[in-house]
């Protein structure tokens, strides 16, 4: 196994799953990937268990949504002050592009979930943060290009040799090819269940989430009406968007 600690914070959800994912990644020093929310308890436990490793060397963000990064600045100030990287994250000290090094970290773009989004591979360990899930899938909220794009980059972390992914949400995944496999085929499936939804003459937001992503509990419907349209976006920019489509009021729900 890589020389990687979890450490869950206690804010359980309907998005969150048991809680957000801070890793610990090595030793003399440790890095810290997601440092996660704001509470007490959590930030202790990130600080004692790094200082049994070595201390922290510095601080990874997969990306800016607010349960990875809400704990960075107050982290970083009690851990005297250390290097924070990322791709989009604003008080970022190192902004890291694909294939950069960060300490013992390479960083992999995988767009998608959030257009800054970045995944970290140590040795064989690969922390996804929300690009891949312990359990469950991800939204891909609709940049221009978004769904294409997290396909791509989903199907480049399955031509890497890993042996484990250590995910934002949920249990460590000790099949990371079979996990990705499962990812690429969920998301290509809800695309065909849309295209033959569309080929039955759906339009409306409503009718194509009823039929498409029938099994959403209420509580995710709303991350399932962003993700439809990312996937009504790819179809477009592949020209087999039929006219008269309903595009998803987005602004009414918030971008994340």
């Amino acid at each position: 196994m890589d020389d990687v600690e979890q450490i869950t914070a206690d804010n359980p959800g309907p998005f969150t799953l048991r809680g957000t994912n801070t890793w610990l990644v090595g030793r003399d020093p440790c890095f810290v990937v997601d440092p996660g929310p704001l509470m007490e308890a959590h930030l202790a436990r990130v600080l004692s268990d790094a200082a049994d490793r070595g201390g922290i060397g510095g601080i990874a963000v997969t990306h800016d949504h607010l349960d990875h990064v809400e704990a960075v600045e107050e982290l970083r100030g009690r851990a005297g002050g250390v290097v924070v990287a990322a791709a989009g994250y604003e008080h970022a000290d190192v902004h890291l592009g694909d294939g950069d090094e960060f300490g013992p970290l390479r960083a992999i773009a995988t767009p998608g979930h959030a257009s800054d989004h970045l995944a970290f591979v140590a040795g064989g360990a690969c922390f996804t943060g929300d690009a891949v899930l312990g359990e469950g899938s991800v939204f891909v909220w609709p940049d221009p290009g978004a769904l294409r794009g997290y396909l791509e980059a989903l199907r480049r972390l399955r031509t890497l040799d890993l042996n484990v992914i250590c995910p934002g949400h949920g249990p460590i995944v000790l099949d990371p090819a079979a996990k990705l496999d499962e990812y690429i085929a969920h998301r290509l499936d809800r695309e065909r269940r849309l295209v033959a939804a569309l080929d039955d003459g759906l339009r409306t937001a409503d009718e194509l989430l009823d039929r498409v992503w029938s099994d959403v509990p209420t509580a995710l419907r709303a991350p399932a009406t962003v993700t439809l349209a990312a996937h009504l976006d790819k179809l477009d920019e592949e020209g087999r968007l039929p006219d008269g489509v309903e595009r998803p009021q987005l602004s009414l729900l918030g971008e994340p």
